[in-house]
């Protein structure tokens, strides 16, 4: 799907779910019980952090050298650190529109980020990688974690609640791997 051209990629998506939703038979649907209340709920957030996001991303693009963001291991920090409070994929938008504006480049032109990509693959990677991974600390950090606690509740699967689940997973198990891995990593 990541060489469809823009414009066709999205409404073809689309397109596939819909036919997948009719087309399925409805004893498939009751025998995984089914509902739309989690991807609406999960759909409600996402339109409100990528509506708000907009100008945020203009903002950073004209005050990225305001962050201090010198080496990798800044990026890989401050990129996880908002990934774990806000969802990865804007996260990861915010601090990769940080690192092209550090080099003056546009992240609306391909060359550009081509260029970035080739000279800053380090600093790429931090970016990439503390957005995936800081993802897990919170249950709004990565949208199918909020989508997956959603479906357990109404399965009345019983789920810690968003700071029993900092306490008893994020901070004794999560911080200590990704410190390790920025350690072992993105030190510079």
């Amino acid at each position: 799907l990541v060489f469809i051209p823009d414009g066709v990629r999205e409404p073809l998506m689309l397109m596939v779910a819909v036919v997948s939703y009719f087309f399925t038979p409805q004893r498939v649907f009751e025998a995984n019980e089914f509902s739309w209340r989690p991807l609406i709920e999960v759909a409600w957030i996402f339109l409100g952090i990528f509506g708000t996001m907009i100008p945020v991303l203009d903002y950073v693009e004209f005050h990225a050298s305001d962050f201090h963001l010198a080496s990798d291991a800044h990026f890989y920090w401050s990129t996880g650190l908002l990934s774990g409070v806000l969802d990865n994929a804007p996260s990861y938008l915010t601090f990769f529109t940080a690192g092209l504006s550090l080099d003056h480049f546009d992240i609306n032109r391909l060359p550009d980020v081509a260029e970035f990509a080739s000279h800053h693959g380090s600093r790429l990677a931090a970016i990439s990688v503390a957005a995936t991974f800081f993802g897990g600390l919170t249950y709004i950090g990565n949208s199918p974690n909020l989508l997956i606690r959603a479906i357990a509740e109404s399965r009345h699967v019983p789920t810690p609640g968003f700071l029993a689940y900092i306490i008893r997973y994020a901070l004794p198990i999560l911080i200590p791997v990704l410190g390790l891995v920025g350690l072992i990593f993105f030190r510079g």
